[in-house]
């Protein structure tokens, strides 16, 4: 079951979830989801945030990192939020100081006007071709004093202490735009992509993407650097505003990166969701509707909603009216909004309000 019982409040981050302006009327005829539906409609306290994401990250991402006490809420948020070196920790990477970023190894169309990168997901790297690809940038990144580490096939850390006024944008803020405009920007900007040309140069024709090429598959050309964060001698690593310090919750649909931020010994790979037992209160990221979104592949949008359906919505709306949950909090986002939807026991006793997905338009 996604909840235990005796929990207070269950937070489920649902990015991509809110269906973007022009769509959201057609997806909601599509969709057959009467517990979302009361959970959206019978609420103790609903409201909508307008996003600017010239923050160069996403709504959900925001939120997340003032969540957990790694960012100023997302209104105040100005450039990029700083989530590597908590990351660092759950793959067993001791971040002591200096200033680390995010490093994904990507696939990167190159037209000639544009850049387009492709959504890391759907990249299916190995980790015998990224630690490939990783001993051969390495020395590169060394000759400039950029220490290069290993976290997994789509996450490495690279320290620079210097590119710290570094404005990054997210890999998922990026994915199917026109890269010209995400790329690093600030001090130090210049030096960041010629590190990367150089990278992508080395890697043409390296013999993982000879292989990967001759199966058809996406080469890895190019890395993606985001996140950067000065380390601390202490993480920060509870929920801020919230009742008693629970933990963080990680569905194994969201990026390795992300679920790392969850305690190392609850990130099992073979588990579709991390828990414990102890909590007072949860927050769950369940990332399976990003990719969708992202690829404005709606078809499969609703699939995966029918899913949540089933596994989320309706048991932690039964949980909610006989009282094993206190309250569930819902957070959706597109690229430019967010909303929080939180409903108690209470709230679904108000009959009088038929359950709509409506509330899905601003």
């Amino acid at each position: 079951m996604p909840y235990n019982l005796g929990m207070n409040q269950v937070t489920l981050v649902l990015p991509f979830a809110l269906p973007a302006p022009e769509l959201v009327a057609d997806l909601i005829r599509a969709m057959q989801a009467p517990a979302l539906a009361a959970l959206l409609t019978r609420t103790s306290a609903q409201q909508f945030f307008d996003f600017d994401n010239s923050t160069r990250v996403l709504p959900h991402e925001a939120w997340l990192a003032h969540a957990l006490g790694l960012g100023p809420a997302p209104a105040r948020v100005e450039a990029g939020v700083g989530f590597a070196a908590a990351a660092m920790r759950g793959f067993g990477l001791d971040p002591a100081d200096g200033v680390w970023f995010l490093v994904h190894p990507v696939h990167v169309q190159i037209s000639r006007n544009h850049l387009l990168m492709g959504d890391p997901r759907q990249l299916a790297l190995d980790d015998a071709e990224s630690r490939a690809l990783f001993d051969a940038a390495k020395p590169y990144f060394d000759e400039i004093g950029k220490p290069l580490l290993y976290g997994d096939a789509h996450t490495w850390f690279a320290r620079a202490d210097d590119w710290a006024a570094l404005r990054c944008a997210s890999p998922d803020a990026a994915t199917s735009q026109n890269l010209n405009a995400w790329m690093p920007e600030g001090p130090c900007a210049l030096a960041t992509r010629k590190l990367q040309n150089e990278v992508q140069m080395l890697w043409f024709n390296h013999p993982v993407n000879e292989a990967r090429q001759a199966r058809g598959a996406a080469p890895v050309n190019f890395f993606w650097l985001w996140g950067g964060a000065q380390a601390s001698p202490t993480p920060a690593a509870t929920l801020s505003g919230a009742a008693g310090a629970g933990p963080t919750l990680f569905t194994s649909e969201v990026p390795a990166w992300l679920a790392a931020l969850a305690e190392p010994s609850r990130r099992a790979a073979s588990a579709p969701l991390v828990l414990a037992s102890n909590a007072d209160d949860a927050l769950v990221v369940l990332g399976g509707l990003a990719g969708a979104g992202l690829n404005s592949d709606w078809s499969v949008w609703l699939m995966h909603l029918q899913m949540l359906e089933r596994e989320w919505f309706a048991p932690l709306l039964a949980a909610l009216k006989d009282g094993r949950v206190g309250s569930v909090r819902l957070v959706l986002n597109h690229r430019d909004a967010y909303a929080e939807f939180t409903s108690t026991r209470g709230a679904q006793r108000k009959f009088w309000r038929k359950p709509t997905l409506n509330k899905l338009i601003k």
